[in-house]
């Protein structure tokens, strides 16, 4: 994003600041500018979400401004919250960014004070192609590189498992599943995810799927944006495959490195990679409190 035009001649400063509730009308129209596929409402329900969801305290609620004489020329996005297992471990996934052509010359100091923040791991999960390079010299590495596209429904269901549906007013709790899990599953099916936890002999399970509209053309799919870890995804397939039925839903699909052994589907690589920049990236299937469950997708 970033190239060697000069700024427009006259201004005096050039800033990054922190967005405000004042400033969402700006953003919002900056970011239809830069993003021109996307309506208006999607970006104003968006920000709305951001408004609203819990941050890590001392973090950005909303992410970065670039003002130039206090006029905003660009944004980035900046969604911070705390890994559901490890609740020490702060992650934020940079989404969104753009800056008036104008104003290109300083996309780069947008970007290094979003990155300033020590002990965090920065995520990509919606790069575009003519950008990972771009994303690897800024530090970022693939941590996944594909999409599998599957049919639970075809797996053989485990014996003795119950499977739990959390909704967004769920008080109650399970046992075997953290408060701070619970709660990822009640803000997740608010944003209409479907909230999951498996129980068996061997403990509570928890998963989270968002309904894909975008693919229901040809089939209804959900996208895991949260497991533990994708074994018990494959271990346990074939009962979240039924419980998807009922809902009408026959496809998931997750983030992967090739295809997930014992179950009916597809692998496809270099589709959708994410990237990750620091210590702790999050295991494949958790996309828990990223843009693709907060903006919608």
């Amino acid at each position: 994003m970033v190239n060697a035009s000069m700024p427009s001649q006259g201004v005096k400063a050039v800033r990054c600041r922190p967005i405000e509730p004042a400033d969402l009308a700006a953003v919002a129209t900056l970011l239809g500018e830069g993003f021109p596929e996307r309506e208006r409402g999607y970006w104003d329900r968006a920000l709305a979400r951001m408004r609203d969801r819990l941050v890590p305290e001392g973090y950005p609620r909303f992410g970065l401004l670039l003002v130039a004489d206090d006029r905003p020329v660009g944004v980035i996005l900046l969604l911070f919250s705390t890994d559901p297992d490890a609740a020490t471990t702060v992650r934020c996934n940079v989404s969104s960014w753009y800056v008036e052509p104008s104003f290109r010359f300083y996309a780069g100091l947008l970007a290094n004070a979003a990155l300033r923040f020590e002990n965090v791991s920065y995520l990509n999960i919606s790069p575009a192609t003519n950008t990972w390079p771009m994303l690897e010299a800024q530090g970022y590495r693939r941590y996944g590189d594909g999409q599998a596209f599957m049919i639970p429904l075809l797996s053989r269901p485990e014996p003795g498992v119950a499977v739990h549906a959390v909704d967004a007013d769920c008080c109650g709790v399970i046992e075997g599943v953290s408060a701070d899990v619970m709660a990822l599953l009640r803000r997740h099916a608010g944003y209409g995810c479907i909230s999951l936890v498996c129980v068996d002999r061997n403990g509570a399970f928890p998963f989270v799927l968002l309904p894909r509209p975008t693919l229901r053309r040809w089939a209804t799919a959900a996208h895991l944006v949260y497991c533990r870890s994708t074994d018990d995804f494959r271990r346990l397939a074939g009962n979240i495959g039924r419980h998807l039925l009922r809902r009408g839903i026959v496809i998931a699909a997750m983030d992967a490195n090739g295809p997930l052994p014992g179950v009916v589907g597809r692998y496809l690589p270099g589709k959708s990679p994410r990237y990750v920049r620091g210590a702790n990236p999050p295991c494949l299937g958790d996309l828990s409190d990223t843009e693709l469950v907060v903006f919608g997708p």
